[in-house]
């Protein structure tokens, strides 16, 4: 009997050792794994630096900062957090200064003297970027920020550039079916293929942000103008949840400047197109002319309620391709003016120390 126990006690012994190498191989592969974000980490401050746009979510400030620093701070790499407040009129911009004094080793804040949207909220942060990965992610806590390193493994394969994509939507019906318009019509228009352009829970590789920011490109179609820029980019499903506090910023205007941007931004189908109806319609009235001069000589000739539904067909179209002519000349104008995107009321920030080179150590 005794021998039976001193066996048994030295194969769980055996057994607790084993396990304790396969954890220290496992750890050592993670380890490996994880070397390979940055290729050349020495030209930035850190590795990987993620920009959120915040406008009035002191509902959620609490919950997304707690939950983005302990992903953060769990997943092993050098970061910086980001917060670009758009001009919040709640108790968000207090909170963001309050979470700096506590986290100032790796939280960053820029503070507009407006509201300026969401897109112009990340290009400042694209700006003032110090990592050689930059993931952007929204305040509402829709998507998940645990979802972060599952996209920063994925670059590791060699992507320049990884988008989420929502598998399940819980956004109401009209968010989500005009969403899907002008993703379709982004496709067919641009020829820039992306599965999802509204899902902000993105990577990109540090040169795609650089070329982002040398455009001075006054669309604020973020998505798509670095899916322009990316030479290896993929599609990734992530985690989409319902909202569960503050209230949505987005409404039927904003997916109208989006759509007008779309158009006169990435492509001039829409100029080439209203070219072709001027000439369909040129053409009918030709005909129309003619069967009216007809008309007139039989004696058929009916009064002019034809002719004002004509007459009013003709000057919508024309109202309608002044407005196309318009935003295309207004974005020229901008583009030539070169007025600021934004105006920063104040940065929070901990400046990185300078390097000193390995000539200047020794």
């Amino acid at each position: 009997m005794e021998k039976k126990g001193k066996t048994s006690i030295k194969k769980v012994t055996t057994k607790k050792s084993s396990l304790v190498k396969k954890t220290t191989v496992a750890k050592k592969t993670v380890a490996e794994k994880s070397a390979n974000l940055v290729s050349n980490e020495d030209r930035y401050d850190v590795e990987i630096s993620i920009v959120i746009p915040v406008f009035n979510e002191q509902e959620n400030m609490e919950t997304l900062s707690s939950r983005v620093l302990e992903t953060m701070d769990n997943y092993g790499h050098s970061y910086e957090l980001i917060f670009v407040d758009d001009g919040s009129s709640d108790e968000t911009p207090q909170m963001l200064r309050d979470l700096f004094k506590k986290r100032s080793d790796v939280i960053r804040v820029i503070s507009f003297n407006g509201n300026y949207g969401q897109y112009v909220a990340i290009l400042a942060g694209f700006e003032h970027v110090r990592g050689g990965v930059v993931v952007t992610l929204d305040a509402d806590l829709q998507n998940l920020p645990e979802e972060i390193p599952d996209l920063l493994e994925k670059m590791k394969e060699g992507y320049d550039l990884v988008g989420g994509y929502r598998k399940k939507r819980h956004d109401n019906w009209f968010r989500t079916y005009a969403s899907k318009t002008v993703n379709w019509f982004r496709a067919k228009t641009t020829g820039i293929h992306m599965r999802d352009h509204g899902c902000m829970l993105r990577a990109y590789k540090r040169y795609i942000i650089d070329e982002v920011v040398k455009t001075r490109e006054t669309s604020t179609f973020i998505t798509a103008l670095a899916q322009k820029f990316a030479g290896n980019p993929i599609d990734f499903p992530v985690t989409h949840q319902e909202r569960k506090a503050g209230d949505s910023k987005y409404n039927l205007y904003k997916l109208i400047r989006i759509t007008f941007d779309l158009m006169t931004g990435f492509s001039l189908a829409p100029l080439q197109a209203f070219t072709m109806v001027g000439m369909t319609i040129s053409f009918a009235s030709l005909i129309y002319f003619f069967v009216e001069v007809f008309k007139k000589v039989v004696g058929h000739h009916h009064g002019f309620g034809l002719h004002f539904a004509f007459v009013f067909l003709l000057l919508s179209v024309i109202i309608l391709g002044i407005g196309l002519l318009g935003e295309y000349l207004g974005r020229a104008y901008f583009a030539v003016c070169d007025h600021p995107r934004f105006v920063i009321r104040e940065i929070l920030e901990k400046k990185p120390r300078k390097k000193t080179s390995k000539t200047e150590s020794k």
